[in-house]
Parts: structure tokens; sequence; C-alpha cells
């Protein structure tokens, strides 16, 4: 399609909004791209040809989606808001091989719908301008699904995307960073000023290409409590590892002294404080408590 009539410009977004008198949701997070060069940018990031099928989380009126047909095999387009729908089918008409369900993706069975509009031929991967304000749990529940993406690329907050990369020592650093890359080798593609948006949000973002690991970063026994083990080591973050842990298994003496065994037996000091413990260390830990009965 020739630029000028792709969805992604200010001028054309403000038409097709008017014209289906549509109104902004800030509970949905609605910001929508307008900058065509970012558009293609995020295609490029998220390595799109005719050998994926492609699953895109709020499409709003197609201006990503429109990008994604030109190079995908197939785009699923999942909506979350009714008053979109009447919109992606007007803007999405010239590309037979997108399909647009109003639903909720935390809410839907992933895997069941994948079979049932993708042909199992092709890679699948993720592409999409996550709502900002639910970004970690559509993140959470695309890594945790049992599904095998071929990669994930996101536009999240610059913030988050910051979080999602640090290392141990960083202040960004903590239970999301490990959760995300015990499992994902992940890096920033490049940001995005907030001025490529309508509207504007206040921050500016960033894109993220997660793809997931052949094996683990560091294995556990127990995936589940390794989780648990990381989320309340960062409860409280100016407390130590010693005081979280109390807080997480328990202040009683037989508690204590079974965390003391665990400590040890990873050479980890009691007064180390979370964001000091790598990924490795953390996995070594869940294992020893474990062991010690917790």
């Amino acid at each position: 399609m020739p630029e000028d009539h792709h969805i992604a410009t200010p001028a054309r977004t403000k038409e097709i909004l008017q014209r289906h008198g549509f109104r902004f949701k800030k509970r949905l997070g609605q910001n929508f791209l307008t900058n065509p060069a970012v558009l293609k940018r995020i295609v490029e990031a998220g390595e799109v040809t005719a050998a994926d099928d492609v699953i895109e989380i709020g499409p709003g009126i197609g201006a990503l989606t429109e990008y994604l047909a030109e190079s995908a095999h197939q785009v699923l387009a999942l909506e979350i808001d009714p008053q979109l729908i009447p919109v992606l089918a007007e803007t999405m008409a010239p590309y037979p091989n997108v399909t647009v369900e109003e639903a909720d993706v935390l809410k839907v069975d992933l895997a069941t719908l994948l079979a049932e509009h993708f042909d199992g031929q092709h890679a699948v991967k993720v592409v999409a301008n996550l709502p900002y304000y639910i970004t970690t749990p559509i993140l959470m529940h695309l890594i945790e699904a049992p599904i095998d993406f071929a990669s994930i690329t996101v536009m999240m907050q610059k913030e988050v995307a910051d979080r999602l990369t640090a290392g141990p020592g960083s202040k960004d650093y903590g239970s999301l960073s490990i959760g995300v890359q015990q499992r994902m080798a992940v890096a920033i593609a490049f940001t995005v000023s907030r001025t490529a948006f309508v509207p504007a949000p206040n921050v500016d973002s960033a894109i993220v290409t997660l793809t997931k690991r052949p094996q683990p970063l560091a294995s556990v026994h127990d995936q589940a409590a390794f989780d648990r083990l990381v989320r309340g080591s960062f409860a409280a973050r100016r407390k130590t590892l010693w005081n979280n842990l109390q807080g997480l298994y328990g202040k009683d003496a037989a508690t204590k002294a079974q965390l003391t065994v665990a400590l040890k037996a990873v050479e980890i000091a009691p007064s180390a404080r979370a964001e000091t413990l790598t990924i490795e260390s953390f996995a070594k830990l869940a294992d020893a408590l474990k062991a010690a009965g917790l």
C-alpha cells in the first residue's frame, strides 16, 4: 500500500477516529502510533517474514497490524475494546491475512486460539504495542504460556524495559528482571519518543525483543518456589535478605534455623540485599531452602 494511505499518519488517524466517533479510554491505556518509521522498525526488530504467523495484542485501529500484514503469513489481532472492532473491520478489509478477535489476552486460551487460526506450519511470533498499565501481567502470561513462540517483540514503557534488562547491583534490577531473564534472552532494540503517539503518553517507550533460552539461565527443582523466593526477597528493597526471608517463611526459631542452614550452604551472607544476588545465586538458594525443609 502507498505510504500516504497507511493508517499511521496523524491526519489519517484523526480522520478514522472522528469518522467512527471513537473516544480514548484511559483505563485501557490507549495510545496509537502515528509514526510510520517507528512501525517499520518494530516489524524489522521482530524479523517478521512470510514464514511467520503473528499474534498482535491491542491493535487499536490497525496501524501496526497493517505493517505486520504486509510482511507476515497470517496475523491474529486480539483487541479488548469492542468499540474498535468495527474500526478494524474497515481498516483491515484490504488484508485477507488478518483476523481480528475481540478478546482479553489474559483470559483466552492462547494455545486453542492458535490452533484455530494458524496452520502449525509457520513460526509463531508475538509483536505488539502493549498497554502500559498491564504490561507486566501480559508479558509474564506470554512467557509462561505453553507455546513455543519464536520470539516476542513488544513496545512498553522505557522504565519497564530498563527493569527487564537490568543486572545485579542496578537500581532497576528486581524480581521482574530475574523472572524474565531466567527464561528469556532480553534486549532493548530501540527507544521511541512519546511524540510518536496520539495521544502522547507521559513517558518514552522502548521496543524489547525476547527469545526463549534453550535452557533456563539457572535451572531449579521447583520453579514456583523459585519465583516465590525471588518476589519475597524483593518485597522490601531496603531490608536485608534475612529480614525479607523471615517475612516470607516465618520468624519462629525453627524457621530461622532452617534459613541459617540454607544461607550457609550457598555461602550467602544474611546481611546481603536481594539486588546483589545473581539469578544463579537465587537458584542455588531456592534449592537449598527446599533441602532445608522450607
